[in-house]
């Protein structure tokens, strides 16, 4: 099928749509524990689950599943499942295709590609635009619903195309970036009206020479130490890998043992007012400028208003370290909700709640979690 109507259309899988026509893909057997597929180790489980490690196969199993709930995950790295699990079918997306364009400057990637392995594809062919985001967890898809950036820059600022699966019609298109809503952590695929659009591929297009400067003053305080090259982009990788690693923001799906149970940083950073502004940068704990401190808060959050959450929740009363069983905020990083060992899905959300709720009674600040919360959670459990 082709249609024109506002993105330019491509011909759906060819057979993938026919009965009969099947791709490998593997099934699980049912209820299936999700946990081992989540950074924060919990989850119950899937009733009917499915690996794909091909586009074809993604294809295959989305068609398969069009009379039941759907759930996507890709590597459980800002997800928390809930312990009764999650009905219907979900899809671990797996697929792993990553191309450079006819020697050109853009990249080809399927949405499973764990998303710093797409960022080394492009270092590796000098290819400038994606080096600021090294080793955020997770896949292509979930960095494009999720908008992730960081350190001065966004998906959206390469982004090309996306070629997205329709449940409703059976069939695949590709949508230019230009048709995509951008925002803080958002994009218009968050949306209710785009619940039945699935990623498939995506493209980016990148440059030959650096398209920012780094001005992210933590990781200059990182350059300074270890004098990267940051006029090179293997030494703006190391210095953006050593920044991360300090704040405790790696994890590899490949070796989860080796890495902290948490989902990154919980919370979005809020936006406030100018007042509450000044009254949050009184919370700093390093040897940092008011006028430092702002000017990272422009280049994170798109706003000198947009304060980091870590403030935020030292002001509501939080501290790290802070313990409710199982449950921590991280020593070091307040921002890093820690299952320290069995904690449930259920405990890490009532705390996720009770933080919120502080936040809001003390401060007047609403903060929103980054985290997915998917399937049912009883509240004030």
């Amino acid at each position: 099928m082709y249609f024109t109507a506002g993105a330019t259309w491509v011909q759906a899988h060819r057979k993938d749509l026919k009965i009969g026509y099947t791709y490998t893909y593997m099934d699980t057997p049912q209820n299936t524990l999700l946990a081992p597929h989540t950074s924060l180790a919990v989850g119950g489980p899937a009733k009917h689950l499915s690996i794909c490690t091909t586009t074809d196969s993604l294809v295959a199993a989305l068609v398969a599943a069009q009379d039941r709930q759907l759930w996507l995950l890709g590597y459980g790295a800002n997800s928390l499942v809930s312990d009764d699990g999650l009905p219907g079918t979900t899809i671990l997306v797996r697929t792993t295709n990553i191309s450079q364009e006819d020697n050109s400057a853009t990249i080809i990637a399927d949405a499973g590609v764990w998303w710093d392995d797409l960022v080394q594809f492009a270092v590796a062919r000098n290819l400038w635009g994606l080096e600021f985001m090294s080793a955020i967890p997770g896949s292509v898809g979930a960095a494009i619903i999720g908008n992730i950036a960081a350190y001065g820059q966004a998906v959206a600022d390469t982004l090309s195309w996306v070629e997205v699966f329709d449940r409703q019609h059976n069939n695949v298109y590709r949508l230019p970036a230009s048709h995509i809503e951008f925002g803080y952590r958002h994009s218009s695929f968050q949306q209710k009206d785009s619940d039945h659009l699935v990623i498939v591929r995506a493209a980016f297009t990148l440059q030959p020479s650096p398209t920012k400067d780094l001005e992210y003053q933590a990781a200059l305080d990182v350059v300074e130490e270890k004098q990267y090259d940051i006029a090179t982009l293997n030494g703006r990788r190391q210095a953006i890998l050593e920044t991360r690693r300090r704040s405790g923001s790696l994890w590899d799906w490949r070796h989860p043992d080796h890495y902290l149970h948490t989902a990154g940083s919980f919370f979005r950073n809020p936006v406030v007012s100018d007042e509450a502004v000044e009254q949050l940068l009184a919370y700093e704990e390093r040897d940092r400028t008011a006028a430092m401190i702002r000017k990272m808060n422009q280049i994170h959050g798109g706003s000198g208003k947009r304060v980091s959450a870590a403030h935020v929740l030292l002001a509501a009363g939080f501290h790290r370290g802070q313990s409710w069983g199982a449950v921590r905020l991280h020593p070091d990083h307040i921002l890093k909700l820690e299952n320290t060992g069995d904690a449930s899905a259920q405990q890490i959300y009532n705390v996720a709640m009770e933080i919120t709720r502080t936040v809001k009674a003390k401060l007047g600040i609403d903060i929103v979690p980054e985290v997915r919360f998917l399937g049912r959670f009883k509240e004030n459990a």
